[in-house]
């Protein structure tokens, strides 16, 4: 069986290292567990791994976010693979920071490159990863937290959480998502 991958970032220097870009490591993660080299491909870099019976297609959108079901779109035509085998790994604002929760589908909760997947694909019923990356800014500066880096305390933190990241993406491409939820998603 086949999956696709998708850890949704912004291209960029400016980008690299910041909490919206929290996708892009965590799929960084999944590919440096097992090996995997990215490589420019239409659409985004993509690398290519196997976890025991499944493959795994990742890809980090070079589309931007706010484009980034045009990319998502191509990678399941191209490989023939379907919404219920596409999982995305997102940040998230109304988790607390490190949180992490596995959903089948539900809203976009105003974030851009999974409002643009639903649109593309035509549904919002899709896996995805929300990973918290908190919401301790002052009124109105939202958009300069998200595209800001973590503290030191949160980045000495982000190994041991990407590990459980990789744990919950091999988990779901081997159990299934509602196995996966039952097993991670805890309080």
């Amino acid at each position: 069986m086949k999956y696709l991958i998708v850890g949704l970032g912004n291209i960029g220097e400016e980008y690299l290292g910041t909490r919206h870009n929290i996708g892009f490591r965590m799929v960084n993660a999944v590919a440096q567990k097992s090996n995997a080299a990215f490589k420019e491909e239409r659409y985004g870099a993509i690398a290519r791994c196997r976890v025991k019976n499944a493959e795994l297609i990742l890809l980090k959108p070079s589309t931007y976010m706010n484009l980034s079901g045009e990319a998502v779109r191509y990678w399941m035509k191209k490989e023939n693979i379907g919404i219920e085998q596409t999982l995305i790994l997102v940040d998230d604002l109304a988790l607390p920071f490190g949180a992490l929760r596995l959903k089948g589908n539900g809203s976009d909760a105003g974030h851009n490159g999974l409002k643009n997947i639903a649109e593309i694909t035509g549904t919002q019923k899709y896996a995805r990863l929300r990973f918290g990356i908190g919401n301790d800014f002052p009124k109105g500066r939202q958009v300069e937290f998200v595209l800001s880096r973590f503290p030191v305390e949160e980045e000495e933190r982000l190994p041991e959480i990407l590990e459980t990241v990789v744990n919950i993406v091999h988990s779901f491409c081997l159990q299934g998502i509602e196995r996966t939820m039952n097993q991670f998603n805890k309080k």
